[in-house]
């Protein structure tokens, strides 16, 4: 392997390494922080393996250009591709809130004939009343929820956080209505 990785086709072959050793180690970190335990260090083995290998063909290359650019272009490449990969995962959940001036009451509604759980309160912003509309939901579904929120209420404040630990309450686990 190290005579491949040595020849020609070296820095191509180290690219490639890269761009999967990064993309494991970029999708590792939001399984480390999602409280993966048996997940995150299996992909974490399978990353450092590779690494391992692009590494120290790298360094045994020293004197050729292609194959130090090989692995800088690399690491750039599995960057893109974790963060690429990581959105179309969206794993774990989410919370939505919505603070609405006007129309707390139709954006909860739309977002329950969804099939989503919500809750809602009144309170206090700068120019008066508000409702503050909050959902749990599926990250890979926060695209939709977004767009039925602007949709009842197009002068809507929205922020998203992305949840690590949830106890009970009420999240939907199949596809929604």
């Amino acid at each position: 392997m190290i005579e491949l990785l040595a020849g020609p086709w070296g820095p191509v072959l180290i690219f490639l390494l890269r761009v999967g050793d990064v993309s494991l180690g970029t999708l590792r970190v939001r399984l480390v922080t999602r409280g993966s335990r048996v997940i995150a260090p299996l992909v974490s083995f399978v990353e450092i393996l590779i690494w391992v290998l692009a590494a120290g063909a790298a360094l045994q290359n020293l004197s050729s250009p292609l194959h130090v650019v090989g692995y800088a272009a690399g690491f750039a490449g599995g960057t893109a591709l974790g963060v690429w990969l990581e959105e179309k995962l969206a794993l774990g959940l989410s919370t939505v809130q919505a603070i609405c001036r006007d129309g707390g009451d139709a954006v909860a509604s739309g977002l329950r004939d969804l099939g989503v759980g919500v809750t809602a309160v009144r309170g206090e912003g700068r120019e008066g009343s508000v409702d503050i509309v909050s959902t749990v939901i599926r990250r890979r579904d926060v695209p939709e929820i977004i767009d039925e929120i602007e949709r009842i209420d197009p002068d809507v404040f929205i922020t998203v956080y992305d949840d690590t630990h949830i106890r009970r309450g009420w999240i939907p686990t199949g596809r929604r209505k």
